[in-house]
């Protein structure tokens, strides 16, 4: 196995010093573990992001392996486990830290209140508004939230929108699963990458320090 030096020292010669610095000593949170949430995790861990908490109540199933970061193998396992599994082959020294809850409007304040940058990636919209709200009247996080990203629309329809001051929107924000063909992992995870790209640029600035 690579030890934690010669994984650092690939990361710092491919970001530089100051950048690899900043990752590794940023934690972010991702509250939902499914198409969006288990991509968002894979690009914070392969961009050396320090820590990370993943939230989720679901397990695993075979629905999932068309756009989730899983494997048969993993099919009924927790997704906070399968992840964590998964995210360890990637890079076993990032800090994990795993909550297997199904978030509600009494939980989600204390869940989340310690992390400076939280990654909102339900499926339901009642369920993404609830947290959103929740967020940003009881917390001073600040929160990269997905909305449309169905189907196989055009790629350049899903972008990142800031929408307040501690809240970004990646997607098309129009598209849903039940007005168009189900949920496709290309899409899905072009809305992913949309988030993790704005929690790394949220830390690379040090806009998360100042919430």
């Amino acid at each position: 196995m690579l030890t934690a030096g010669e994984i650092e020292a690939s990361l710092i010669e491919r970001h530089g010093s100051e950048v690899h610095s900043k990752l590794k000593n940023a934690s972010a949170a991702i509250a939902g573990l499914g198409g969006l949430g288990s991509n968002i995790a894979v690009s914070l861990v392969r961009a050396g992001v320090g820590k990370l908490l993943l939230v989720d109540f679901d397990k695993v199933d075979i629905s999932n392996l068309n756009r989730q970061q899983y494997f048969i193998e993993q099919l009924g396992q927790y997704k906070t486990d399968a992840l964590t599994e998964t995210l360890r082959k990637i890079n076993p020294y990032t800090e994990l830290e795993t909550v297997t809850v199904r978030v509600t409007e009494d939980n989600a304040a204390k869940l989340f209140r310690e992390y400076p940058i939280v990654c909102e990636a339900f499926d339901r919209a009642e369920n993404k508004a609830m947290l959103v709200n929740t967020l940003l009247e009881q917390t001073d996080s600040i929160i990269v939230s997905g909305s449309g990203m169905a189907g196989y629309g055009r790629s350049n329809e899903i972008e990142t929108k800031r929408i307040m001051n501690r809240l970004y929107i990646c997607g098309d924000r129009v598209t849903d699963s039940a007005a168009v063909n189900g949920l496709m992992a290309p899409r899905v995870m072009m809305c992913a990458a949309h988030q993790a790209n704005k929690v790394i640029e949220l830390i690379i600035k040090g806009e998360q320090n100042g919430r």
